[in-house]
């Protein structure tokens, strides 16, 4: 089953993003996500078959980003 999984983040550049690559790589797979910088609310999507919602939190606020999960 494919999860679609959205987030709110303090993530403001392609710079950022970047930074981010290799460990979102390593948690969504690479081509599974993709971030939103021109929405207000900088917006992290993740497609994929099995997401954790709290490891990407995780992930980017140890990393030094604020990340809140979104309702569909």
């Amino acid at each position: 089953m494919i999860h679609v999984l959205v987030f709110k983040t303090s993530v403001d550049s392609d710079e950022r993003i970047a930074l981010l690559k290799p460990a979102l790589d390593l948690t969504a797979g690479a081509g599974n996500w993709n971030f939103a910088l021109d929405d207000d609310d900088k917006i992290l999507r993740i497609v994929a078959g099995k997401t954790d919602a709290e490891k990407t939190i995780r992930l980017l606020a140890e990393n030094g980003f604020v990340c809140s999960e979104l309702d569909d």
